[in-house]
């Protein structure tokens, strides 16, 4: 590996943040997938969890929209909802799911200075009422439209923006947040000799 690729690396994992998750429940298209890990790479979230229930497990995801960002991520595989989220509850205090109810809270009222994992539904039918049942709330994107719709990855893209844009404004990107146990994994994952383990 040169110094320059090296130093890139080291420079990415440095900004990895530990206390912001993705959820997605039961989404088909492997290319929706794909660009949520894009964009999830893009802000420095590196653990994603995938809730298949309904669908077969996925086995690969679209190489074009990912351009092979999930070789970057921990990816996180259940077909279980409660297992999934007791994973979710050992390090995040706050889960919240994309519904559109009486009580959700706007995208920008959520505070992602804290312990968050945000939770996208499927496609067609949104996050299931199991899952909404276990989390601790809904929030919804502000929207002006007819359709008050988004694609998932679209969705995505807009909370975890609005997420790296509070983490920035409070310094989170200053400092890596990730364990150093965890971060000498992944240091082993992508490719670096022991010697160059964190310490």
């Amino acid at each position: 590996m040169t110094p320059e690729r090296s130093e890139k690396l080291l420079n990415v994992l440095s900004k990895r943040q530990h206390n912001i998750t993705v959820v997605m429940e039961n989404v088909h298209d492997p290319h929706n997938i794909a660009a949520v890990m894009r964009t999830c790479d893009a802000v420095g979230i590196q653990d994603i969890y995938i809730l298949n229930t309904k669908i077969p497990r996925h086995k690969k995801f679209g190489v074009k929209s990912s351009s092979s960002a999930a070789k970057w991520l921990t990816v996180h595989q259940f077909t279980d909802v409660t297992t999934c989220f007791e994973a979710l509850r050992k390090n995040y205090n706050t889960i919240l799911t994309t519904h559109l109810s009486s009580g959700a809270k706007s995208l920008y009222e959520i505070d992602f200075t804290k312990n968050v994992a945000l939770v996208f539904g499927n496609e067609h039918a949104g996050v299931s009422d199991e899952v909404r049942a276990l989390a601790d709330g809904n929030f919804i994107i502000p929207q002006m439209g007819i359709i008050q719709s988004l694609n998932i990855s679209v969705a995505c893209a807009v909370s975890i923006y609005e997420a790296f844009r509070q983490k920035q404004i409070a310094g989170h990107y200053l400092n890596s947040s990730l364990p150093k146990e965890k971060m000498n994994i992944l240091l082993n994952e992508w490719g670096f000799n022991n010697e160059e383990e964190i310490i």
